[in-house]
């Protein structure tokens, strides 16, 4: 007996109407045209993806003395590489700065120069203003705040269960 068969789907039908993968596809769905949407907001009012606007929310609560390659990483899901390349790009843009780590003179950390707190801060009121449009006002709201608590759960039950990079 296959893993489909023992949860009680036999055919392609059947997966494509169980519920839970219906769920599952819908929050997926929503995610990715929330992510388009709000990330061309930010494109076309800010000038940046809605990638180097969460580096920058990550930087501006990291604070100083900033953030380590890793951590960003980390934090973003990917690779130390693709870190370094967009951290490469937001340096170039004027965004953020590479400094000597006061722990560990051998290391760097990226940090927001005044421009990038100027720009997470004029791009986070857009995309307030898109979330409240597009994510907030379409639920019921006496289901909002337990829909985020939800959320959160998921976010870090799905981030503990992430390898840490090395």
């Amino acid at each position: 007996m296959t893993v489909g068969e023992e949860a009680g789907i036999r055919t392609a039908n059947e997966a494509a109407g169980h519920e839970l993968i219906l769920a599952f596809g819908r929050l997926q769905g929503a995610a990715n045209r929330l992510e388009y949407i709000l990330g061309r907001a930010l494109e076309v009012e800010c000038g940046i993806s809605h990638l180097v606007f969460e580096v920058l929310l990550i930087l501006g609560r990291a604070g100083e003395p900033g953030l380590s390659m890793r951590v960003i990483a980390q934090e973003q899901v990917l690779t130390t590489g693709g870190a370094t390349r967009l951290v490469d790009r937001m340096e170039a843009a004027g965004f953020v700065t590479r400094v000597e780590s006061p722990d560990d003179r051998r290391g760097r950390l990226v940090r927001l120069t005044l421009l990038g707190e100027e720009t997470a801060v004029r791009a986070a009121g857009v995309h307030l203003e898109n979330i409240k449009r597009y994510f907030v006002e379409p639920l019921p709201a006496a289901d909002r705040e337990r829909f985020a608590e939800d959320l959160r759960i998921l976010s870090h039950t799905a981030r503990d269960v992430l390898p840490r990079l090395p």
